[in-house]
């Protein structure tokens, strides 16, 4: 629904936007794309997915129409592989919704080329944030990372707490706050193990891909970098909306 509702999160992407230099091109990160390798969309035109089901049919009638780069994807396998990465490659993938819709913030005209890139859920954290890493020079080159997912995800509390049902919400603020503070101080090392450093961290995550791009961010940024907070604020009682930008460290 945050395409339909943007609230405050969707206003401070869109205003986080004026600030950009045009990039070279964007690579996006899903949480809603999984596969065994890391793969590289690498279509010329993007077909909007609707991977739900049950929301509003307005929803169903969005389409962000960007358009794909198989060279600038090429670019993409070429940095992984570089990194020792295995990678494969999807001639048919298009944009599902936890790229289109913060895309459509950022780019509302979608007039710049867009690469998607998988994650590999078995891969954990470390793996994500190796992927990143491998991501580094692209980002050194002009390209926007743009790494999608929640800083809080729990689907069942979440259905719970809107139907009026008994649900004790506070360990959202509590692990955005913590997050929010690695982040600040640079600790990755935490961030990587976040599971086994926060006492919140299962039930804010019971599974862990919609954070896992935050790890290809970090990478991505490489060490020493500097983490800016554009929005913050939970969403239907335990969805913290967090968004970050990364600057690298000179």
């Amino acid at each position: 629904m945050f395409a339909l509702q943007p609230g405050a999160a969707g206003a401070a992407l869109a205003e986080f936007a004026t600030t950009l230099q045009r990039p070279q091109a964007v690579l996006v990160i899903s949480p809603h794309w999984e596969t065994e390798l890391a793969t590289v969309g690498t279509a010329s035109q993007l077909d909007t997915i609707h991977d739900f089901g049950g929301f509003d049919p307005a929803l169903y009638a969005i389409q962000y129409p960007a358009s794909g780069s198989p060279q600038a994807a090429q670019q993409v396998v070429e940095a992984l592989k570089a990194a020792g990465l295995p990678v494969s490659t999807d001639p048919q993938r298009g944009l599902d919704h936890g790229a289109w819709v913060p895309l459509r913030y950022l780019f509302p005209a979608a007039d710049v080329p867009v690469v998607p890139l998988s994650i590999q859920h078995q891969g954990g954290p470390e793996h994500a944030y190796r992927v990143g890493q491998a991501l580094a020079p692209l980002a050194q080159q002009g390209w926007l990372i743009v790494a999608s997912g929640n800083i809080t995800h729990n689907l069942r509390d979440w259905q719970q707490a809107s139907r009026g049902g008994a649900v004790d919400t506070s360990y959202a603020q509590r692990f955005s706050d913590w997050v929010d503070a690695q982040l600040s101080c640079g600790h990755v090392e935490a961030l990587l193990h976040y599971r086994q450093r926060h006492p919140d961290a299962e039930r804010s995550h019971p599974r862990d891909e919609h954070l896992l791009p935050l790890f290809n961010a970090l990478g991505a940024a490489g060490e020493g970098s500097s983490a800016r907070a554009i929005h913050r604020g939970i969403r239907d009682h335990v969805i913290a909306m967090d968004s970050y930008a990364f600057q690298r460290a000179r």
